[in-house]
């Protein structure tokens, strides 16, 4: 997982609201398993048509819609299914970044575990947001917890501080356990497995 540390970016806008999991990353593609290469299912329903025909107005379909590793989208963004396929494409297409007023908590929980940061921001800094030009960035300082804004205005988001020191890592749950690898084997040194203490426990109980 890359650290995520402060990005500047520029962004797109989907200002649609109650953007769920189906709609980010159709069931019909849950079966694939590698991460690499979702980017191309990402939002697929609206990017092409019935036939497959690339729908050239759909803002990931404009030119530089690849630039962008910031997306601002709609409240109540990552709703419905817990799949994990959603952030996953989201990376995948070049995403770090999600911006929006309110996100499902299963979707912020994938998301985080995988190295793409759901920033929060109220309702009225949403809308700022979707007015801005389309050649403005954005800056992200995940250290200080602030999105900064081209005219200099600040907002603070929230994170949990777990995955944010992961985040900014660039580590997983699993690799952060592992950093520990000593204390833990030496934790273990010093306490006997449970399963052997049972197993003594019973044998006493017996013996009385």
């Amino acid at each position: 997982m890359q650290p995520f540390t402060r990005l500047t970016s520029p962004f797109i806008t989907l200002p649609v609201n109650d953007i769920d999991t189906d709609q980010i990353m159709p069931a019909r593609f849950l079966k694939i398993t590698d991460k690499k290469g979702l980017g191309a299912n990402l939002f697929y329903d609206w990017r092409y048509d019935d036939q497959g025909r690339t729908n050239t107005e759909f803002v990931l379909n404009q030119p530089n819609a690849r630039k962008a590793k910031i997306l601002v989208a709609g409240d109540n963004f990552g709703c419905g299914s817990s799949r994990e396929h959603a952030p996953w494409a989201l990376l995948d297409f070049g995403f770090r970044a999600v911006i929006s007023s309110r996100f499902a908590d299963i979707f912020c929980s994938n998301s985080l575990k995988n190295g793409l940061l759901p920033v929060t921001v109220d309702i009225a800094t949403l809308h700022k947001l979707f007015q801005l030009p389309p050649d403005a960035e954005l800056t992200i300082d995940l250290a200080s917890q602030q999105l900064l804004l081209p005219d200099g205005e600040s907002r603070t988001f929230p994170v949990d501080s777990f995955n944010k020191l992961c985040l900014l890592e660039g580590i997983e749950a699993l690799g952060y356990l592992l950093k520990h690898q000593i204390k833990i084997d030496e934790f273990e040194k010093a306490h006997p497995p449970r399963i052997q203490t049972d197993a003594l426990r019973f044998a006493r109980l017996k013996e009385d």
